[in-house]
């Protein structure tokens, strides 16, 4: 064992986070998703840990993981806040890899999707065309494993990924068990990246490195989801915040002068072509990555202004030039997407697939949440159907969407701060107003976000929201929202752990400690 990984699991909170995630681990295998009509476990003789006694024995052990995960990180994150953390950067990226380990051997959790990756990539291998043929075409153990709403639909995977799940299934067949762990194995390259990228970004911009790593991949709620989900937003992710961060020039440096200002030191420059190519990986991936490539226009232009200030050269930037740095940033992440495009063959049929999304109902988006509320408050008066209302809702989200994302484009055009910040902006607003949000989408804002030195009321509110959603989201692919009782508790849980947060002791259970085993003072 590595003096680090020794060093590691002498950090009490460090060690009951790792703790935790073996429990969780373990708990995963009687209340998770578990592959159907598959005899492995049964095989391995720990059948008995998904019926009975077994089964709640593995619920015990799920959520007290849960439970010690969430204490550590909190605890983790307020002594960081406060100064007063001995974990530097790299014991905390050695941190978010001992969380993962015990994951990538839970089964799938809290959703089925692992499988649906499968089932497409298994239809493709069978020589379908999975943007027209859904899974069901090809029926055996993973279209058994899937959730079975998904099984006649087309996919909506673009065309990188579909690739990387061609050879997922290329290697592992059938065997449900083999593809979920190679395809998490494929998946950790995204938290590699993601390891460097979001600490080089936190720098770039004065913020603390290790909140950054804190906020986004010690978080619970996200590990859970990524890893051992496990989701595709993890690779995404890492190549969002990898070519974000070689756009601005994170992590590296030059002995050229010029650079000084409010957006960062003056020996940093960017490599917007290499981070263009980033990408259009990450696009090529999952498409909501592309949503930040327009702001790299304005991030380019920044570099080329203070390049021309160094040289001393007083003329502002030519319409040439503008336009020049416009069409390089369309056309060299859609030369990337168009590659992995050509290489798959099957065109852009996976737009198609996109429209399934608006089958996820759930009251986490605007639009969503809108529809319910109409239809509760029209209730006494003229009773509407959900599913009349979400169209309306749904569209008129889609317009204001389309009016920020433009307002957000052009407002940040000041400098590289203000773009980085603008495409932060903008993903947070694809994830309010789509059709539907899943807790794992909260990514695509929190990689760009920690960039920057958040308020500790944003740092309380990411940490509610994703206890919250660590609650609500059950390790079986079921939601609890519509149950008042359980949606309270997880409610109540999720406010306590946010102030948590900024309170060593919020409910002063120290004090009752006190009084419960106070000694008597002694008398002469």
């Amino acid at each position: 064992m590595s003096a680090r990984l020794r060093g590691l699991l002498s950090h009490p909170d460090a060690l009951l986070g790792f703790v935790g995630a073996v429990l969780f681990a373990v708990g995963t295998y009687g209340v998770a998703d578990i592959p159907r009509n598959d005899t492995t476990l049964q095989n391995l003789g720990l059948a008995p840990i998904t019926y009975g006694s077994g089964k709640a024995l593995a619920w015990i052990a799920f959520w007290t993981g849960v439970t010690l995960m969430v204490i550590a990180w909190i605890r983790i994150g307020r002594a960081v806040l406060a100064g007063t953390s001995d974990l530097d950067v790299r014991g905390t990226r050695w941190t978010v890899c001992a969380w993962a380990l015990p994951m990538l051997f839970a089964v799938p959790v809290f959703s089925r999707d692992v499988y649906a990756y499968l089932g497409q990539a298994w239809v493709l291998a069978q020589g379908y065309n999975p943007y027209l043929d859904g899974p069901a075409h090809a029926p055996g153990p993973i279209v058994d494993s899937m959730a079975q709403i998904w099984a006649p639909t087309t996919s909506p995977y673009t065309p990188l990924f579909m690739l990387i799940a061609r050879g997922v299934v290329a290697v592992t067949g059938q065997n449900v068990i083999a593809g979920v762990f190679v395809m998490r194995l494929v998946l950790l390259i995204g938290l590699a990246l993601s390891l460097w990228a979001l600490p080089a970004l936190a720098e770039r911009f004065g913020a603390s490195r290790r909140l950054a790593l804190w906020l986004v991949l010690l978080n619970p709620m996200l590990l859970a989801h990524l890893v051992a989900g496990p989701h595709l937003e993890l690779l995404m992710m890492g190549f969002l915040a990898a070519g974000v961060a070689v756009v601005v020039g994170a992590g590296s440096t030059s002995t050229e002068p010029g650079m000084n200002s409010a957006s960062g030191p003056d020996d940093i420059r960017g490599r917007p072509v290499y981070g263009l190519l980033l990408l259009g990986v990450a696009a090529s991936i999952k498409i909501t990555a592309a949503v930040a490539i327009p702001f790299v226009v304005w991030m380019w232009l920044d570099q080329l202004r203070r390049q021309r200030a160094a040289r001393g050269e007083a003329a502002p930037l030519g319409a040439r030039r503008f336009v020049g740095v416009f069409a390089a940033t369309a056309l060299i992440p859609a030369a990337v997407f168009g590659v992995f495009t050509l290489t798959l063959g099957l065109g852009l049929g996976w737009l198609n697939g996109l429209s399934w999304a608006s089958r996820i109902i759930n009251p986490f988006t605007i639009p969503t949440l809108a529809g319910h509320l109409v239809t509760y408050v029209a209730a006494p008066f003229h009773v509407w159907n959900l599913q009349q209302v979400l169209p309306v809702t749904r569209a008129i989200g889609e317009v204001v969407l389309a009016v920020l994302l433009v307002w957000f484009w052009w407002r940040s055009r000041t400098d590289t701060r203000a773009a980085v910040a603008g495409a932060a902006w903008a993903m947070l607003a694809v994830l309010l107003l789509e059709p539907s949000t899943l807790p794992w989408y909260y990514v695509w804002t929190l990689v760009l976000a920690v960039a920057f030195d958040l308020p500790l009321w944003v740092r309380q509110v990411v940490v509610g929201v994703s206890v919250f959603f660590l609650i609500t989201f059950q390790p079986d692919d079921s939601i609890t929202f519509y149950k008042p009782i359980p949606s309270l508790v997880a409610l109540l849980l999720a406010v306590l752990a946010a102030v948590s947060l900024d309170r060593r002791d919020p409910l002063r259970l120290r004090r009752l400690r006190d009084w419960a085993f106070a000694i008597p003072p002694k008398h002469d």
